[in-house]
């Protein structure tokens, strides 16, 4: 494994490197190592485990990024669940407009819900009163999803306690 999570000095993820870059970090002083795997790197007058985690010995401040609006992230806000009906199911769903695009509705985080087909084609070009079909929640935007991106199934155990706050439901991180 080539990979390397960076922790930031308050062990919060910040990112996830190439083990050189970390092997750098860590010769430069501004890294540890909090965790190495079984491997070592050696030269000649060195020898040390192969890097898996390390902390940063300062602090980087990092501003709250925005969530884009895609229609993945979308769905992932409502959680794939039919903000009419309640069906869920990460096939066969769509993203609708509350306010229909052909009347001025925009494509906003407060104008976009997850919807079935079904319960998408059934609304058609009318307002929910108009339909006689009630959002379960009001869409509003997320405050925040992570920007460390993870494959699936690939996740090193020890990278599980760190990661802690990747484990956080959707509505969680919405206020």
């Amino acid at each position: 494994m080539s990979e390397v999570l960076v922790l930031n000095f308050t062990y919060e993820a910040l990112n996830i490197t190439s083990f050189q870059r970390a092997v750098k970090l860590i010769f430069a002083g501004k890294a540890e190592l909090l965790h190495g795997s079984e491997r070592t790197i050696a030269s000649t007058s060195y020898a040390m485990r192969m890097p898996s985690i390390i902390r940063m010995l300062y602090y980087i401040r990092r501003p709250m990024q925005k969530v884009a609006l895609t229609k993945k992230n979308v769905l992932i806000r409502d959680n794939h669940e039919c903000q009419y009906c309640g069906t869920r199911g990460e096939r066969f769903m769509t993203v609708d407009h509350v306010t229909p695009k052909s009347r001025g509705g925009p494509s906003t985080w407060e104008n976009l819900v997850c919807a079935c087909m079904r319960c998408n084609n059934r609304k058609n070009d009318r307002t929910p009163d108009e339909a006689n079909m009630h959002l379960r929640r009001k869409p509003r935007q997320p405050k925040y999803i992570p920007w460390i991106q993870i494959k699936r199934n690939t996740l090193p155990g020890e990278w599980g306690k760190f990661l802690f706050l990747y484990n956080v439901s959707i509505d969680e991180r919405l206020e």
